[in-house]
C-alpha cells in the first residue's frame, strides 16, 4: 500500500507496509546523499581528513547535537549505537563484591547481558524489577524501582523508551528519587532522540546513551553517549587509543580519549546534522509537530489493533511515543532460527508485505506486536495491518 506523501523521501520498499521504524529506523535520500558526500571527501584525502580536519567536524556535530538534547556538547562523546554506549559506562565501572545493580524485566536484552556480565565479573549482584504488562500508569514503574532499592543498589540501568512494550519510562522521576538515595541511573535511551523531547543537562542522569540512527533517522552508526561532568574522569572508552597518554591541555580526558578509538567510519555522525535538519523541516511545526502526527499514528493504530483482538489498551495513552505494542494470543508453532525467535504470524506478515515485529515476550508462547510511526506512513497501512491480523488469528493456528 502507498506511504504518505512523505515517503518519496525514504527510498524504502514501496511494495512494503514499513511499520517497524522503530528496529533499525531508515534513512532519507538527503541523508544517504549526505553520507556519500562525507565520504567523497574522506576518500579524497584520507590523511588530511582522519588527521587534520576531523576533531574539529565533530565538534561541529556535537555543537548541533548539543542544543538539541539539552546537553553541554563536551558532555557528549559519539558512538555507533547505544549498545556501545551501555557497554562503555558498564565496563567502566569499579564494581565490589555485595554491589547491587537494578534492571527492570522490559529492559534490552543486549543492555541486560551487559549488565549481568560486568557484576559476574565483580561478584556483584544484579536485581531484576518485574514490570506489570498491562500497566495502569507510570507510577507503577517509579514504585516497583523504589521497593527494589537496597542500601547495596548502586545503580538503575533503565530504557527510556522500551523495545518490546514500546513504553516511556518516567526517567525524569526515577533519576530524581533515586539520586537522592545515592543510586545512580544508566539510561538506555536507544529509541529516545527525535522520539521525545530531551533536555539531559535537566535531567540530571549519570549517564545517558541514545540512537540518532532510529528516531533521527541519521545513517546506521550514530548514537550519542551523555555523561554527567562529575562522572567522566571514571569513564573510558571501549577502545584504548592514543588518547590514553596524551600530553594535550586544551581538552578534558574524556574528550580527548572518546573523540579517537582508532579508525573507523565517521560518515554516520558527520551526516546527522543533516538528518536533524531534514526532520526539522519536513513539517510547519518541525520536531514538535513530528513528533505528535507520528504518536496520532501509533494510537489509532493501537486502537484498530485492539479492536480486533477484543481486548483495552495495554497501557495509557501518556506512555506512548512513536511505538506500541498490544499482547497476541500464544503462539502455537513458534521456534527459535537462528538464534532469533521467528513467529510463523511475522512470516505469513511479510509474505504479505507487511514488515512489523512479532516478538517472544516475556518468554514463549507469549508475544507482542510491535508497531511504530514515522511520518511516511499513512492510517491505512495500520487499517492493512489490522484486516490482515483478524483474517490471520481467525482462520489458522498462528
Amino acid at each position: 500500500m502507498p506511504g504518505s506523501a512523505h515517503a518519496r523521501h525514504w527510498p524504502l520498499d514501496p511494495e512494503v507496509d514499513f511499520l517497524n521504524h522503530g528496529s533499525f529506523g531508515a534513512s532519507p535520500r538527503v541523508v544517504l546523499a549526505e553520507q556519500q558526500t562525507w565520504r567523497e571527501r574522506m576518500e579524497a584525502g584520507p590523511v588530511k581528513f582522519f588527521a587534520r580536519d576531523l576533531e574539529g567536524l565533530l565538534d561541529q556535530v556535537r555543537a548541533v547535537l548539543g542544543p538539541f538534547l539539552g546537553a553541554d556538547p563536551d558532555d557528549l562523546a559519539l558512538v555507533p549505537n547505544a549498545t556501545v554506549g551501555i557497554n562503555t559506562i558498564l565496563r567502566s565501572m569499579e564494581l565490589e563484591p555485595g554491589d547491587e545493580l537494578l534492571v527492570t524485566d522490559q529492559e534490552y536484552n543486549a543492555s541486560a547481558n551487559v549488565l549481568r556480565y560486568v557484576a559476574e565479573r565483580a561478584g556483584a549482584t544484579v536485581r531484576m524489577v518485574e514490570l506489570p504488562f498491562p500497566i495502569a500508569s507510570p507510577g507503577d514503574v517509579v514504585q516497583r524501582v523504589l521497593d527494589a532499592v537496597t542500601p547495596a543498589t548502586r545503580l538503575l540501568l533503565i530504557d527510556h523508551v522500551t523495545s518490546q512494550t514500546g513504553l516511556i519510562m518516567p526517567v525524569e522521576e526515577l533519576v530524581t528519587v533515586l539520586r537522592a538515595r545515592g543510586v545512580e541511573t544508566l539510561i538506555d535511551g536507544a529509541h529516545a532522540p527525535g522520539m521525545v523531547p530531551l533536555d539531559l543537562d535537566s535531567l540530571g542522569a549519570a549517564y545517558y546513551t541514545g540512537n540518532a540512527h532510529k528516531w533521527l533517522c541519521a545513517p546506521k552508526g550514530s548514537a550519542i553517549l551523555h555523561v554527567r561532568r562529575d562522572l567522566q574522569h571514571r569513564v573510558r572508552p571501549l577502545a584504548i587509543s592514543h588518547g590514553a597518554n596524551s600530553t594535550r591541555e586544551d581538552r578534558s580526558r574524556f574528550r580527548i580519549e572518546a573523540d579517537w578509538i582508532g579508525t573507523v567510519d565517521p560518515t554516520p555522525w558527520l551526516a546527522t546534522p543533516c538528518a536533524i535538519e531534514f526532520l526539522r523541516g519536513l513539517l510547519p511545526g518541525g520536531f514538535r509537530e513530528l513528533r505528535a502526527h507520528n504518536r496520532s499514528l501509533v494510537l489509532e493504530g493501537r486502537r484498530l489493533l485492539c479492536e480486533v483482538l477484543e481486548i483495552e489498551p495495554p497501557a495509557p495513552d501518556s506512555m506512548i511515543g512513536s511505538t506500541a505494542s498490544v499482547p497476541l494470543p500464544d503462539s502455537h508453532d513458534g521456534r527459535y532460527d537462528q538464534g532469533l525467535w521467528v513467529d510463523p504470524l511475522h512470516r505469513t506478515l511479510v509474505a504479505r508485505g507487511i514488515e512489523v515485529p512479532i516478538m517472544a515476550w516475556p518468554k514463549p508462547p507469549r508475544r507482542l506486536l510491535r508497531i511504530s510511526g514515522q511520518v511516511y506512513n499513512t492510517p491505512e497501512q495500520y487499517v492493512r495491518l489490522a484486516e490482515e491480523l483478524a483474517g490471520l488469528l481467525s482462520s489458522a493456528r498462528v
